[in-house]
């Protein structure tokens, strides 16, 4: 997952509520077993202070009002941190009497305000700072005097016993939060496992290996989808109109302009006639080319139009052998099976035909054509490079420059217009391509033509 994906926000979402509700749920839990083993300590408590009152009330005849032991061993062992003390507060001078284990310490009071039912419960500081819990309680036995009786027990076992069930708990949510991260990931791969579908269709359509988005979608990126291939569906047609306006513009066109530079021819003589026979040209040539351009732009902007280049190649170079076969010119080609170009197979054609017709027509006995799919390791996209050679006079760096120009022909006595390399150069510009001219190993001129792989 990558820090600004949907499926991160997602997973760190969940996680941060799931941890949250997690430790609230486990400090609720620690409160609630901590108030119930104090409430089962207070009641053992209890049951030891009960017994003092029982026995202060109603002592054995002819026994001691105060009980020597209470049934308790813990109560006879020093300093065991069980304790009771009963203080007789109607005297003058308070009467105390407690268990072996006090010795000669005195049980602390507890604040008024600790007060529960009737009783007196809390915490206090026991001899040698022992850590108690203390119940005491007030009962008035009227001529038999006023007392004050304490229980107090080691507040340790509740520490322990709290912490033990903190340690379960934090080892049960533990595994608890571990199991719920990983079903949250599973979950967020999963739900968004459709939108990985739609992203790779689109890939796809681009690249050419797909027209449409395939397969069934859940209900919520259905329509996604379905928009999606009507957008496609949409630029197709106006790919489609685009074209048909542009074949009906120049059908429109091409009549007048007939029309005038007839005219024009059948008065030789006449210098109006010659000038509006060499505007016609301009026209005409101005025309073509501006519609070409418009024909073009709307083929580079179709989705998904991809195809295989060495089919393309070996034709071409079949062709060329055959139309300049009273040369006896060979070619050689090297072409990958996987090289692909997005884009028209017409223009790719008119690329590489031109491109290997003016080798042909320079080359001495050979040329040469290699295409390289380059797949670049970083961001850039993939290109597919076509490098034609020949072995002929080559260019120099000037003729280079000037021979990428429309309409500029180097040498009057080969065959052209001179418009080729000009048309290679704006085809591979509407592609966001460039044609480079060099020199080729095997002598003569090298044009190297980098366009977009499929």
């Amino acid at each position: 997952m990558r820090a600004n994906s949907l499926a991160f926000r997602l997973f760190l979402w969940a996680t941060g509520w799931t941890v949250i509700i997690l430790i609230v749920t486990g400090v609720a839990l620690s409160s609630l077993n901590r108030h119930a083993v104090e409430r089962g300590f207070d009641r053992r408590l209890d049951v030891y202070l009960r017994t003092l009152v029982a026995d202060i009330a109603s002592p054995e005849e002819g026994g001691d009002k105060f009980p020597q032991s209470i049934g308790e061993p813990l109560f006879e062992l020093p300093l065991s941190g069980w304790y009771w003390q009963v203080t007789r507060l109607d005297t003058p001078e308070k009467e105390v009497h407690s268990s072996r284990s006090l010795w000669d310490a005195n049980l602390p009071r507890l604040p008024q305000a600790a007060a529960v039912g009737g009783y007196l419960k809390g915490y206090a500081s026991g001899p040698e700072d022992q850590r108690l819990r203390l119940v005491e309680r007030d009962i008035d036995l009227g001529s038999d005097g006023r007392y004050l009786i304490s229980v107090a027990g080691d507040a340790s076992e509740i520490d322990n016993e709290t912490l033990s069930f903190d340690r379960a708990v934090g080892a049960t949510f533990g595994a608890l939060a571990a199991a719920l991260l990983l079903t949250t990931a599973l979950q967020v791969r999963f739900g968004l496992a459709p939108l990985k579908r739609i992203s790779e269709s689109l890939a796809a359509i681009r690249s050419g290996r797909a027209e449409r988005l395939e397969g069934d979608f859940p209900v919520e990126i259905a329509p996604l989808a379905r928009e999606t291939n009507a957008l496609i569906e949409s630029n197709r047609e106006i790919v489609e109109r685009a074209r048909t306006h542009v074949g009906n513009l120049a059908h429109a066109l091409k009549t007048p302009l007939s029309v005038l530079i007839n005219e024009a021819a059948a008065r030789p003589e006449d210098p109006l006639a010659r000038k509006v026979r060499e505007q016609t040209d301009i026209m005409r040539d101005q025309v073509a080319r501006q519609l070409e351009r418009a024909r073009l732009a709307a083929r580079s902007t179709i989705v998904g139009t991809s195809i295989d280049v060495p089919p393309v190649v070996t034709a071409l170079a079949r062709t060329m052998e055959k139309l300049h076969h009273e040369r006896d010119i060979a070619i050689a080609i090297d072409v990958p099976e996987h090289a692909r170009f997005r884009g028209e197979q017409q223009d790719l054609e008119e690329m590489i035909g031109n491109l290997v017709d003016n080798a042909c027509k320079w080359a001495r006995s050979r040329v040469a054509i290699e295409v390289v799919a380059d797949r670049p390791a970083n961001n850039d996209k993939p290109r597919v490079r076509v490098i034609v050679d020949d072995d002929g006079p080559g260019l120099s760096a000037a003729e280079r420059q000037q021979a990428a120009q429309r309409g500029q022909r180097l040498d009057e006595s080969k065959p052209g217009s001179g418009l080729g390399l000009s048309i290679v150069v704006e085809l591979a510009g509407l592609y966001s391509g460039v044609l480079t001219l060099g020199t080729a190993p095997i002598g003569g001129l090298r044009a190297e033509l980098a366009l977009p792989a499929g």
